[in-house]
Formats: structure tokens, C-alpha cells, sequence
């Protein structure tokens, strides 16, 4: 699998002559390459071009004779940031990758404008959600994941059943609002994945990683996301009470409905995914972790009958929970919870 898109810095002296020597003519060769001005002006005391190739994949490439920021460890001087999803060109093989976050801070803004653009230019619903196109941008245009990204989002709803595209993704767009998870959005965002192969179950287990951090936050708690434990193992957050500062640990599961797995009925198939779950990170853990059991992939009349049966999960403390777009969220509970979700969870009686 590919990985999200980053930039590539490469040290050294550049000039039109080198771009256009070293970079365009092998795009131009191998993909059929046009070379021209960026659609935004250039990062103040950058030179900069855009190369759109024939197959629809694109690059840009910025130089300075003085990167008076760059990442850290690392000296300044002449410098050139390449960023892309297309073929690498030879002279920037051995280059260092670094995250939008690394680079200047003009390179990047400059940088994710040309993004925006091009990503509204081909998926122009998506500019109604800001937060949205700007927080999953580096799989939205990665070489492999932009087309399975955007569908999620576009055709399968943000895996909401029984849910416009708007409403999944609106759900979405409010849970990012707050920027709880902003420091965290390389490896947030890398979650939905860069695959050409569409997997809407990986997909929708990664938002529901999203709307358990909105919960946690919605309820007064810190959030920290990849967690490394001493099993070696990460869990998906930790929790922390800002007034005394006691944290708890966080794993998430998302069961899918019966229709996309062996299961027999809906609430086999919350047990079954939640022993899954139990029997390897949290049992290897041993115990202390909070398990959300995420059913928001079923539809309406699967949670029905969840609700009826209230199925215990093999595991305690536990919460059992669907989320709609609308922003309602109705659980039940199973144990001790050392966290309180009570602003965000309806909790059933």
C-alpha cells in the first residue's frame, strides 16, 4: 500500500535550468508532462512549478537558495521540496519524506491552496466541508488513494447505511471541527488508507476511531491517539480529566452487519468482532482498557434487535454503541466504566 501523500526535500542548488533538465524532460519522456506556473503565487522567497502529466497525476516543486526553516535536524541552505503522485523522478530517489506539518510553513500553505484547488476542482461537493477536505487531503490526492478516498465519502457515505453522502460527511466535517485531532492528522488521516482497492470495512473502522475521539472530547477528555502500551501493542487513545490529569485507555472496534460477514445475526456479530478484539490487543494488555464497540455500520432494524438482546461483549468495561449523522449517539454499557460519556451517549434504559 502506497502511503499518504508527502514531500520529498531535496539540498542543493536549483535553478529552471536543473528543473527543467532533471525533473520535467523524465516526466515529459515516461508520462507526457506540461510544466508551468502554480495556480497560487509562489511561497514568498520560493521559485516554484506545477507539472500536470497525461495520465491525470500531478506534481509540485518549489526551490530556495535559503530554507531559513527547515524540518528539524536538518541544516538550511539551498533547497527544493517535491511533492506529488505521480513517478518519482531519478535525481529525487534519495531524498528525505517529511509531513505537511515538517516543512516550512509557507511551502506547506502554499502547497495545500494547490491541493484544495485541485481537489474541489474534481470533487466540487466537497468544498461545502472544509474540514473534511483539509484534514484527509493527504490520502484525498495520494497516488493510489485518491479515487477509493473519495468514494468512501462520496458513494458509501462516510459508511453511515441509509445515509446521503452529505449526511455521512457532515458527520464527519462536525467531528473534526473542534481540531482535537489536528496534531495528530498525519497518522489520523493515513487511517482511511492509500489503497486502489476499495475496502469500505477498513474505511468505516477508521471513522469510527473519529467519532470516538469527538465522543471522548464532547465529554470533557483530553485525547491522545496511538497509544503504545508495554505489550507492544498501541491502543487507540488515551483519555485524560484536564482538572486532575487521570488518564484512561481507549480501544475501539467497529462490527460490521451481517450482510458482510459469516456472522449468523447482528448480535453474533458484535460478539464475535468484540472476542476478536478481546483475545488479542486487551487480553495480551490485561486489563485497565475501556472498549467501545462502535455499531454504527448496522442499520437500523440490526440495532434493533442489539438493543433488545443488550449482548454482553467478553469484556469489561465496555460500551456498545451506533451513532447516527444527525449526531445522536445511543449506547448501553456493560461494567464499570472509568470514564463518563454521559454529555455525549443516550443512554439506553
Amino acid at each position: 500500500m502506497a502511503q499518504p501523500l508527502r514531500f520529498r526535500r531535496a539540498p542543493g542548488r536549483w535553478d529552471a535550468d536543473r528543473v527543467r533538465s532533471t525533473l520535467e524532460r523524465p516526466l515529459d519522456e515516461n508520462l507526457g508532462a506540461t510544466a508551468g506556473s502554480p495556480w497560487f503565487g509562489s511561497p514568498p522567497g520560493y521559485d516554484a512549478r506545477r507539472f500536470d502529466m497525461d495520465d491525470g497525476s500531478f506534481a509540485l516543486f518549489c526551490w530556495t537558495d535559503d530554507d531559513g526553516d527547515p524540518p528539524p535536524g536538518v541544516s538550511g541552505g539551498p533547497a527544493g521540496y517535491w511533492i506529488g503522485n505521480t513517478e518519482t523522478p531519478s535525481e529525487l530517489w534519495r531524498t528525505d519524506k517529511y509531513g505537511f506539518d515538517a516543512v516550512p510553513y509557507p511551502v506547506s500553505r502554499w502547497t495545500q491552496r494547490e491541493l484544495l484547488a485541485a481537489l474541489h476542482d474534481d470533487e466540487p461537493w466537497l468544498a461545502a466541508y472544509p474540514h473534511v477536505s483539509w484534514y484527509f487531503l493527504p490520502v484525498f490526492c495520494s497516488k493510489d488513494g485518491a479515487e477509493t478516498t473519495r468514494a468512501f465519502f462520496r458513494d458509501h457515505a462516510a459508511g453511515f447505511p441509509d445515509a446521503t453522502r452529505e449526511e455521512g460527511t457532515g458527520f464527519v466535517e462536525r467531528t473534526l471541527r473542534p481540531g482535537t485531532l489536528d496534531p495528530y492528522r498525519e497518522t489520523m488521516a493515513g487511517k482511511l488508507g492509500t489503497s486502489v482497492s476499495p475496502d469500505v470495512v477498513r474505511m468505516s473502522a477508521a471513522i469510527a476511531e473519529f467519532t470516538a475521539a469527538w465522543l471522548l472530547s464532547d465529554s470533557g477528555y483530553e485525547v491522545t491517539p496511538e497509544i503504545e502500551v508495554t505489550t507492544g501493542h498501541s491502543l487507540d487513545f488515551r483519555a485524560t480529566e484536564p482538572d486532575t490529569g487521570r488518564a484512561s485507555l481507549v480501544e475501539v472496534t467497529r462490527p460490521q452487519p451481517v450482510s458482510s460477514r459469516a456472522a449468523s445475526d447482528p448480535v453474533a456479530a458484535v460478539r464475535d468482532t468484540a472476542e476478536t478484539k478481546t483475545s488479542g490487543q486487551l487480553e495480551a494488555h490485561g486489563g485497565g482498557v475501556t472498549l467501545l464497540v462502535d455499531c454504527s455500520s448496522f442499520p437500523a432494524s440490526d440495532w434493533t434487535r442489539i438493543r433488545e438482546a443488550r449482548p454482553d461483549v467478553r469484556h469489561k468495561p465496555a460500551v456498545v454503541l451506533r451513532a447516527r449523522p444527525d449526531g445522536h449517539v445511543e449506547g448501553y454499557r456493560k461494567g464499570s466504566l472509568p470514564i463518563d460519556l454521559s454529555p455525549a451517549i443516550d443512554w439506553l434504559s
